[in-house]
This record gives structure tokens, sequence and C-alpha cells, in this order.
């Protein structure tokens, strides 16, 4: 049996980075980033996800979370199924001018493995790396949020609405975040 990418604690606080295959910018879409924040706002009211930041970029996503259902993994599962198969049937509609060749891309890499049957629209490695530190909590949050700047999408990290930087601004976010105020440390 193939050992794979193991997170060892379920409950610990994690950097987490999903990226779509081929780095196909599918988030230049309104309707695909709002499959993606509907879903974590699924995710945060019925199946534990506590996000402390996030960022949806043209072609991946950023998180900074963990489970209080002590299930990191569950949640990474859950959430790329559901999402694979809504952007999908987003794509499918006549809404995506890009949509032979974005099918072409998801169904050529879902050919190359037994894991998806007609459409791969994530890699199926996670970049998942649990936090144990205030200076890694400190540069991711800051890594997170200064993303859409330094891909010159906005000029401050809170004008970007797909992003939990308006929440550490003070403002309203298009999600809850928990707001990191003090040192951070996983307990084993």
């Amino acid at each position: 049996m193939p050992k794979g990418f193991q997170i060892e604690d379920q409950e610990g606080l994690h950097y987490l980075t999903f990226q779509v295959i081929e780095w196909v910018d599918i988030f230049s879409r309104q309707g695909i980033k709002d499959i993606v924040v509907n879903s974590l706002k699924y995710c945060q009211q019925n199946k534990g996800l506590v996000l402390y930041a996030w960022v949806i970029m043209s072609n991946h996503i950023h998180l900074l979370g963990q489970s209080k259902a002590g299930n990191i993994s569950g949640f990474i599962r859950d959430f790329k199924k559901h999402t694979s198969k809504a952007i999908i049937e987003y794509i499918q509609s006549d809404r995506e001018s890009r949509r032979d060749w974005m099918l072409n891309i998801f169904r050529t890499a879902a050919s190359k493995t037994k894991r998806n049957k007609d459409f791969q629209v994530w890699t199926h490695e996670n970049h998942c790396i649990q936090i144990y530190t205030d200076s890694f909590v400190r540069d991711k949050l800051e890594y997170i949020h200064i993303n859409p700047v330094r891909s010159d999408i906005v000029e401050k990290p809170e004008y970007y609405i797909y992003s939990g930087a308006r929440n550490y601004a003070g403002e309203k976010g298009m999600l809850d975040v928990e707001i990191i105020t003090t040192k951070w440390h996983t307990y084993s």
C-alpha cells in the first residue's frame, strides 16, 4: 500500500494551499470564487472549520485554519470534492467562454489517475503545514494577506474582498475569521 502524506494532528492549526490543475486561472470568474466562498462558509457552519486567514487567487487558494471537529483531512476531502463538482457544473454552463479549453485540461488530468472519473480540478497534493510557532503564524498571515498586493490586484490587502484581510483591518469580510492576536501554540 503506498504511503501518502498524512496529517498527524487533525485538530492543529494548518497552513493550506489548494492548487488548480495546470495552474488554470479559474478564479478570474466571480461565480467560481463565490462557489469557494459558499463552500468555506458551509464548512464553517457545518463541518467545524475555523478560519484565521484566507485568500482566493487566480489559480490557487491559501487558508490558515483548523478543525474543531478534529478532522482537517475530512474538511480538505469534502471541500475539494464539492467545489470540484460545482466548478465543473459552472464551467459546463454557457457562462464560461473558455469552457472547452478548461474542460479539456481537467478531463486530461483525470485520465492520468484512477482517483477521478471524468474531471480533475484540484491537484492531489495538499500543501498542508502544521503551525507551531507565533513567528510562523505571523509569516503566514502576512503572506496570505499580501498575496493580492504582490499580484497587482489591489493596492492594499483589505481592498481585496476575496480575502480575510478585511477582517484584520476591522471591516466586515465575506467570511467570518477568527482574529489571531495572541501567541499561538499547538499542543500535542
